[in-house]
């Protein structure tokens, strides 16, 4: 059963920086593209940011330039760094594998893994 394990998220101010971690068990993960999910208060699931097979990031338009995606194929493990923090960027944060991804974009369709708590991340002066 494949397993996706958030953690880092916190209560920061506005411009302050965090790091998500996200572990994944369960699955040859070096070959799905991985995604970061972010849900606000009351919306949807949103994709921010992507990262392949090859390495290839991209980001929704309200986190380019101030979010950064990676993963450690070694390590079974994928990362936000998130600087510059604002407060519309709370919420509880998912990471996904892709079942589908269209390269070069964040249009991805998630795979059918359970979705976790996630982490939460409260930016608030």
């Amino acid at each position: 059963q494949v397993q996706l394990v958030e953690s880092g998220g916190g209560m920061v101010k506005p411009g302050d920086s965090l790091r998500l971690s996200c572990a994944v068990s369960g699955t040859s993960f070096r070959i799905f593209t991985m995604g970061w999910y972010r849900q606000s208060h009351e919306n949807s699931r949103d994709v921010v940011a992507v990262i392949d097979t090859e390495f290839r990031d991209t980001y929704s338009d309200t986190v380019k330039g101030r979010f950064r995606v990676s993963r450690d194929n070694g390590k079974n493990a994928v990362y936000l760094e998130m600087n510059n923090l604002k407060s519309e960027d709370t919420g509880v944060y998912f990471c996904r594998r892709a079942k589908t991804h269209t390269v070069g974009t964040i249009l991805m369709e998630p795979a059918d893994d359970d979705w976790s708590r996630g982490t939460q991340v409260t930016v608030s002066s």
